[in-house]
C-alpha cells in the first residue's frame, strides 16, 4: 500500500504567499488534491496533499519555503450526518489521538474523505480496518 503523503509549509502571512506556493506547484505540474491553512499572528502553516508529494516538496524546498512531508492516512468517511463521529469516536474509543484534521467531498469518485494526522498511524489503520471503515492508498488520492 502506498502511504499517502502530505506536504506542509511554514510561510509568513502576508499577501501574495499563497500564489507563490500555488505558482510553484502549478509550474511544476503538480496539482493540489485538498488543502488547509491555519494562520499564527504573522506565520501559517499550510497542509497539504498533492498529486505528486515527491516531486511537489522538491520544487517547494528548490523555491526557498520550509517544508516538510509527513505520512496521514486518507478515511473515507461517509457523507451523512454522523460520518465522522464514527471515524473519531472509533479512534478515541482506542485512545488514539487526532493531531488535525481536514476534508473534502469529491463528486468525481462520489466520496467523502478526511485527511488525518494521527499519533499512532499503525493502530489507527488497524482499528478503523477492523470497523470496516476504509483507508484509501496515496495512489487513490492522487487520481482523485
Amino acid at each position: 500500500m502506498t502511504e499517502l503523503k502530505q506536504i506542509s509549509l511554514f510561510v509568513e502571512n502576508k499577501p501574495g504567499r499563497m500564489a507563490k506556493v500555488s505558482k510553484t506547484l502549478s509550474d511544476a505540474g503538480v496539482n493540489i488534491r485538498a488543502l488547509t491553512i491555519a494562520e499564527a499572528g504573522d506565520f501559517g502553516v499550510i497542509r497539504m496533499v498533492v498529486d505528486e508529494p515527491e516531486k511537489g516538496y522538491g520544487m517547494l524546498k528548490q523555491n526557498g519555503f520550509t517544508v516538510s512531508m509527513t505520512d496521514v492516512l486518507a478515511v473515507e468517511m461517509e457523507d451523512s450526518p454522523g460520518g465522522l463521529y464514527k471515524i473519531v469516536d472509533t479512534l478515541g474509543q482506542n485512545n488514539i489521538n487526532v493531531d488535525y484534521a481536514y476534508a473534502f467531498v469529491t463528486a468525481k469518485a462520489q466520496k467523502a474523505m478526511l485527511i488525518i494526522r494521527v499519533d499512532e498511524i499503525e493502530a489507527a489503520r488497524r482499528v478503523l480496518g477492523e470497523k470496516g471503515i476504509r483507508i484509501a492508498n496515496g495512489e487513490e488520492i492522487e487520481k482523485l
